[in-house]
Formats: C-alpha cells, structure tokens, sequence
C-alpha cells in the first residue's frame, strides 16, 4: 500500500481550502487503488512582512481583533451571530470530513508528499497562522519523494522573494522536489526564475475533481425558495459602494442577496452551510458576484452567470489580481471581470452570453492534463 501525505491549507477555515483539499484527495484515491491518503500539517514560521496582527502571538487577542473587525460589517446582528457561530464551530463540524483529527500530522515519513493546492508557496505575507514555513517548501521532508500539484505563491511576486532575500532558499527547496505543478502565470514564472525550470501548470482541484457529476455529498433539492444571487467573499471586503450596487441589482432583479462565507453589508441572508452543500448553492444562484478564486471556479463549473472583481495589491495590502486574472484568462472568461465595479458595470457583466460549451471543452481538457499528471508522479 502506498501512502501519500498532503500538505495544503486543509485546516484554515475557508470553503475553497476545504474543498481544494477534499477535491485533491479524491483524484489522488481514483487514480491508484492501492493507495492511502493522509493528510500533512506545516508548522507556521514567523511572518516575513510585520503587522500588529502578525506580531499578536497570543491566540486570544488574535481573535478579539477578528471579531472586532467582524463586528464593523455593517450587516443585520442576526446574520453576524450566524457568522460567528460559522467560524466558531467550523473545525469541529468539517474537520473530520476530511479526515483531520485535532492533533497536527507531522509523520512526513510517507512515500509520496504531495504539496498544494492553493495559496502553499505565499510565503511574503503577514499571517501568523502560516507565516514563513519552509515546511510548505518540502524543506528536510522525510518523504521518498517530494512534489507539488497546483501550488500557487498568491501575491507573492518575485521582486517580492528577493526583496526579503529568500530566493537562494527557496531554490534549494525547490531543487529538491521530484516535479513541480504550479496553477497560474505568476507562480509559473517564480518557479523558472528561482530555478531554471519550467514547472507544469494545473488548474486547482475543484476544478479538476467533476464535482458537480462525481460528488455524491451535494445535495440534489434547492435549498432556498426564494430567486437569489450570491455574494461570495471575505467579512467586510466589499466596499459600501459595491454594496449599494448589489443590493440596487438584486432588488432590480426582484432577487435576494445571500452571502456565503462572509458577511457582507449587501447580505439579505448569511448562509451557514457545510463545504458540499455550497456548491447546491451555487449551483441554483441566478448569479454569483465574488471577489474570490475559489467563488470563481464554483460559478464555473456550475456554468454560471458572475462577476468577478478584481483587487490590485497596494504595498503590503491583499491583492488577487495574479491568480484571478490568470484564471479567467485561461478559460477565456475576461468578460466577467469587473476592475472597477459600477452598477451598469455589473448589469453588463451578469448580462453576458457565457460561451459555457467553449468552457466545458476547455475544462475537460485541463482535467485529462490534472489526471494524468497526477497518475505520473505518485
């Protein structure tokens, strides 16, 4: 039997990472019958890029700022109850259907360590939960053999990599792996230059597991009676401007606004829900806006009406221009990029004629591609 440990971002409390992983595991199990698939924890390093919030080592007091910048959504109180209870009991509840038990894994003795996907090698970032980990880098891994699949450095640039001086470590990191797999232009390009080599490009779990065809999990009933659009993102992202325009849109289309994994000024309803029954969600949506990677791709294999807003990176602040802009770039979805969101802006852009038949081809490509890599390398 051959085992296989995955590290990713399986344990940050977030949909995409869960489903990212799940979607991973299952492509890994159906690839080889006799194989076993655990999955690996990192141990976070310190912050490279220094915040008030990174240097707040204490767990509680990193939760009461949490809170308190929860608590600044200007959302009704019921919906930020439900929020909190989310987060609060998020382990507990979708842990375990992963198989993640309370203690960290860090048995690295396996035969195959597969790392990614999501954002693994983002490492010049502030957040303490991660940090710095050379861990994410397969850094003195016990494993027979080291690789990656999907892997992304987020908003890590190069210029960023040797503006902190790390790009001889990463290298010597790098070298070390059996084969690399990265999932956008930006990650490829951190990778040639680090080390010469020009690593294969996947497309992210979710997108490469035929959830919506393979996943027994999703419910098949809608699950909300009412005509609705999603609002997928991070608590308080949103602009009030943005907000007013989702809310004008929605009541436009004589629709409710739900948002799902954050709460959001524009919110009608926060939904909390488990990882699989999300995608029922997006599944029955009349239209998805989000400023996300992972809402993304559920609005896309989905096929889908949906806005995607683009955030630049401004100095040290969060940006997700490098992965969005590739994504939908891949999938020739330009048309559904807002990089300053208006209400005609929007009205346009949910208006558009998907060529979801181009997609679907595309994606079923990207799928053989994932596939076959995988059987590859494991």
């Amino acid at each position: 039997m051959k085992t296989v440990g995955i590290m990713s971002m399986q344990r940050i409390y977030n949909y995409g990472s869960f489903l990212q992983g799940y979607a991973l595991k299952r492509l890994i199990e159906m690839s080889d019958q006799n194989i076993e698939v655990q999955f690996l924890d990192y141990r976070p390093g310190d912050p490279l890029i220094k915040t008030d919030i990174a240097d707040r080592k204490n767990s509680f007091s990193r939760k009461i700022s949490k809170i308190k910048e929860y608590n600044q959504v200007n959302a009704k109180l019921i919906d930020k109850i439900r929020f909190f209870n989310h987060k609060r009991t998020y382990a507990n509840r979708f842990f375990p259907l992963l198989g993640l038990t309370e203690q960290p894994n860090y048995n690295y003795n396996v035969d195959v360590q597969v790392i990614g996907s999501d954002e693994v090698f983002n490492c010049v970032q502030s957040n303490s939960n991660v940090g710095f980990s050379r861990d994410l880098f397969g850094h003195n891994s016990e494993a027979k053999k080291v690789i990656s699949y999907a892997g992304s450095f987020g908003n890590t640039t190069y210029e960023k990599i040797n503006e902190y001086s790390i790009g001889e470590m990463l290298k010597e990191d790098f070298q070390a792996f059996a084969q690399i797999s990265v999932r956008d232009e930006n990650s490829r390009s951190v990778i040639e230059k680090l080390t010469g080599n020009n690593p294969s490009v996947n497309v992210d779990p979710v997108l490469a597991y035929d959830y919506m065809k393979l996943e027994s999990k999703i419910p098949k009933n809608r699950l909300f009676k009412d005509k609705y659009i999603i609002v997928y993102g991070y608590s308080g992202r949103l602009t009030s401007e943005e907000n007013k325009m989702i809310k004008e849109y929605a009541r436009n289309k004589g629709a409710k606004v739900i948002c799902i994994g954050g709460v959001q000024d524009c919110c009608d309803k926060f939904i909390d829900c488990d990882p699989f029954e999300v995608l029922a969600y997006f599944r029955d949506a009349d239209s998805i806006v989000t400023d996300t990677f992972h809402g993304t791709i559920f609005s896309i294999i989905n096929n889908k009406q949906f806005c995607t807003i683009i955030r630049k990176s401004v100095g040290n602040s969060y940006g997700n221009e490098e992965k969005l802009g590739y994504l939908l770039g891949l999938f020739g979805l330009d048309s559904q990029r807002s990089d300053n969101l208006s209400l005609d802006g929007l009205s346009s852009i949910l208006s558009n004629e998907i060529d979801y038949d181009s997609v679907n081809k595309k994606l079923n490509l990207e799928r053989e591609k994932a596939i076959n890599y995988l059987k590859s390398n494991i």
